[in-house]
């Protein structure tokens, strides 16, 4: 069984808006073993629509539709599936009172004739009830396949997907499991981990599928298995991922499933009663963004200082200033000093410090852009490593962040 999904607005097409919904309908649709075939983006335009419906019948067993479904004249999705279904609107009387009792609890401005009309539903579609706003979803069949149209606001489109949608579709149709395993790895790019792992990789069942998914300096190898037997293909992945640490295990800092790096140094933290800070420099704050991303973090992260300007270095994290005209604020020594000075400021047992020259003008330091030094401090040693991340301004900020979480998860693990 495979799906198709046919997000419907301008909006979308000139990127005023991201299409954030076939990104969650694809993963919720993965869930349940149901392969997204094709996404596809059209405009409020009949003809548009129709070829995309039209197509869409060929190749797919279920068509999720969103957007398009508004009480204004721009939105001709439930017209249009009308059309394409040799269907007519009918009012709902179920819906009609949901609308109105929307209006009456929770909308300021009075209802309208126009609010009214998104009661109009095709007569031979499956009404869903959607309990945050005014345009219901609806199921509908043409032949073999399934049409679902649901509005593009996401709240109200997740809502229907997971409590009605995602249900109805495990009822009516057979689908195969699943699986997916994400193994993170950093350190070194896909095609130098291509030609390590390439033995492993060609003796791979022909259920599993690799792929790769390279980000700034960390790549996730994800391995599918698709079949009917899910305890044999949860038995393939342990056995094929067993096989896989003895060749690169030495680059693997764990599972998707486990949650990203900065949550596993969390739990590691919290477990073994650490804290930890930061001083950054180039990176602006990104490294404490992270960890206070993580519920919980304030069990082990003391704070930060973005000791962006020179002068911050010296006068609120106490670095020398002997110690940056000599070597310059980019540098070793500045990174080590700051590493060392945020820990006993802030009273941790780890510290991440980073300085260097993101671009896209040099600052105060000669060093070339992309030159970075990140420091690590720890309750028993301080040391600072130099790193050359390219010349483009967000790619060396972020892989400069990875970079520090790598580190630090390498040095955690001693302790």
């Amino acid at each position: 069984m495979q799906a198709e999904i046919i997000t419907i607005g301008d909006e979308i097409l000139i990127g005023q808006i991201i299409d954030s919904n076939s990104a969650f309908i694809s993963k919720e649709l993965n869930k349940i073993g149901v392969s997204v075939y094709q996404i596809t983006s059209v405009q409020d335009d009949r003809q548009h629509i129709l070829d995309a419906l039209e197509k869409a019948t060929h190749r797919s067993s279920l068509v999720l539709i969103t957007g398009g479904l508004g009480p204004t004249k721009d939105d001709v999705t439930k017209h249009t599936l009308c059309e394409f279904l040799e269907d007519e609107l009918v009012q709902n009387q179920a819906v009609l009172e949901h609308i109105e009792e929307l209006f009456k609890k929770y909308i300021a401005t009075p209802i309208s004739d126009l609010n009214r009309k998104q009661a109009l539903v095709p007569s031979k579609a499956q009404v869903l009830h959607n309990a945050y706003g005014t345009a219901p979803g609806l199921w509908m069949q043409k032949g073999v396949t399934s049409f679902v149209s649901l509005p593009g606001v996401p709240f109200e489109m997740k809502n229907l997907v997971v409590d009605q949608v995602l249900p109805k579709v495990v009822m009516e149709f057979e689908r195969p499991h699943i699986i997916h395993r994400t193994i993170l790895t950093h350190g070194l790019g896909e095609s130098a981990i291509a030609n390590i792992i390439e033995e492993w990789e060609n003796s791979l069942p022909d259920f599993i599928k690799l792929a790769y998914l390279p980000n700034l300096g960390r790549v996730r190898l994800r391995l599918s298995a698709k079949g009917t037997d899910e305890k044999v293909l949860k038995a393939a992945l342990d056995g094929n991922i067993k096989k896989l640490y003895p060749l690169i295990g030495d680059i693997i800092y764990g599972e998707e499933s486990e949650g990203p790096i900065e949550q596993q140094i969390g739990r590691i933290l919290t477990d073994k009663g650490l804290t930890l800070a930061t001083a950054e420099s180039f990176t602006g704050g990104k490294i404490s963004q992270y960890i206070t991303k993580v519920p919980g973090a304030s069990a082990y992260f003391k704070g930060g200082v973005v000791s962006y300007a020179t002068e911050t270095k010296i006068q609120v994290l106490g670095v020398p200033k002997e110690l940056v005209e000599t070597h310059s604020v980019v540098s070793k020594e500045v990174a080590v000093a700051m590493a060392q000075n945020a820990k006993n400021i802030l009273d941790s047992d780890f510290a991440i410090a980073t300085t260097g020259n993101a671009g896209p003008s040099k600052g105060d330091s000669d060093a070339d852009i992309g030159t970075v030094f990140i420091a690590i401090s720890t309750p028993e040693d301080t040391f600072a490593e130099k790193f050359v991340m390219g010349n483009h301004r967000e790619r060396i900020v972020q892989k400069s962040v990875n970079k520090a979480f790598e580190l630090l998860l390498r040095e955690i693990l001693k302790f």
